[in-house]
């Protein structure tokens, strides 16, 4: 085949409300609420699962504004199209489009990192050979199909939640909790407790980045204008739910001061346990972190491919085989970056870059979200949002951004 003839393929719509759903399950529960507990508790104390409430309802104002735009343009590298509409200038879409596929790109690489420190400690190979491992396996099913990329992250998806309500109901059964009761989670109206909160709320935010990421697959849903506002507020209320009942239960079980300290939070929940569930639990927070690494790849690759397509970048990033229909140049040079990364940054860098970024992406798209809806309207059908949402997603998204600076 042909450059021109691959690049000629276009992407294939084949997402439902379920299977978007679950897409953006995915990559929302993973890795961040695997591994954000402990270092959470560690600035917020007992007030931790509120730093989760409070990143939720910052994501959920900007979730509400990205169901508007995914629907106004349902295309891939969407934040790119959304930026483009709202600005009217090219150079601002291209630099917000490599930004989110920066993003995707980052947290796909220290996802890879953690999953790769799991596998050690139950294998004992090095962490580097491993963490190649998993990158170059979740290359090839990226690679392999949009339908049977995203079925099999549904797969783990489901293995991920039913990990999460195991540490909840195992948590209840604890006869005797060493943490926090629940009556003390609760935040008093004190300025030094709420600043330790919000303080703790960006590393929360981590734990809810990829909802976003569901609008960069637009292209490859059906029916766009009902499916993708459906399948975002329920991926956010979902992991919204999960989120708070697995901190609670952790913090209610742990000591704080061994849950602070901890890089695996969630297994302390079962250190009392038989070994054969302890070892059951670190194999499915190991599929937690893979299907992240797959998910976010998925989406850089779309981002890079929109932005391709578009002609904001070399063409041949936008060929699309017609054995796969899936962007197979952009793919293969997201798997080489996440190597390189992997190989030479340490996690915690890339997870907090990953936060930086993607609050940055939020405001620019929640203000040009607000531009389109001060231009004359079109008689077009889309999701409706009032002003005030973006508004409000701007001034949140900047705030948050701001705590990590406390």
């Amino acid at each position: 085949m042909s450059t021109s003839e691959a690049t000629e393929q276009k992407l294939k719509r084949a997402l439902t409300t379920p299977m978007l759903t679950l897409y953006g399950l995915g990559v929302t529960v993973g890795a961040g609420i695997y591994v954000l507990v402990g270092a959470t508790a560690q600035i917020a104390g007992p007030y931790a699962a509120f730093s989760f409430v409070v990143a939720a309802l910052v994501v959920s104002l900007t979730a509400l504004s990205y169901a508007e735009l995914a629907t106004r343009y349902p295309v891939s590298a969407g934040e790119a199209a959304y930026v483009a509409a709202g600005f009217q200038r090219d150079w601002m879409a291209v630099v917000v489009g490599l930004a989110v596929a920066a993003s995707g790109v980052i947290s796909a690489s220290a996802i890879a990192i953690g999953a790769a420190s799991y596998l050690h400690a139950l294998t004992g190979f090095g962490t580097p050979l491993l963490t190649m491992g998993v990158v170059l396996i979740m290359g090839l099913i990226a690679l392999w199909g949009i339908t049977e990329s995203v079925f099999i992250a549904a797969v783990i998806t489901v293995i991920e939640i039913a990990g999460l309500l195991f540490v909840i109901g195992w948590g209840v059964s604890v006869h005797d909790p060493q943490g926090y009761a629940v009556t003390s989670m609760i935040p008093p109206l004190e300025s030094g407790a709420w600043k330790s909160i919000f303080a703790a709320s960006l590393l929360a935010f981590f734990a809810f980045v990829g909802f976003e990421d569901m609008a960069n697959v637009a292209e490859e849903v059906k029916e766009p204008t009902r499916t993708i506002p459906k399948a975002i507020l329920l991926t956010l209320a979902l992991a919204t739910v999960l989120y708070l009942g697995t901190s609670i239960t952790v913090l209610n079980v742990v000591p704080i001061d061994v849950l602070a300290n901890s890089a695996a939070p969630l297994a302390l929940v079962f250190s009392e346990a038989p070994e054969t569930i302890k070892k059951g639990f670190s194999a499915v927070a190991i599929v937690a972190t893979v299907n992240g690494v797959l998910i976010q790849m998925i989406m850089a690759s779309r981002v890079i491919y929109g932005l391709a397509d578009r002609g904001h970048l070399p063409k041949v990033l936008a060929i699309v085989p017609k054995a796969t229909r899936t962007p197979i140049v952009a793919t293969l040079l997201v798997v080489a970056t996440i190597l390189l990364l992997t190989q030479t940054l340490p996690i915690g860098l890339l997870a907090e870059r990953t936060s930086q970024i993607v609050l940055g992406v939020f405001v620019l798209v929640n203000l040009s979200l607000i531009l389109l809806k001060r231009a004359p309207a079109k008689a077009e059908q889309h999701f409706d949002v009032p002003l005030i949402v973006p508004v409000l997603g701007v001034l949140t998204s900047s705030l948050l951004f701001a705590a990590g600076f406390l």
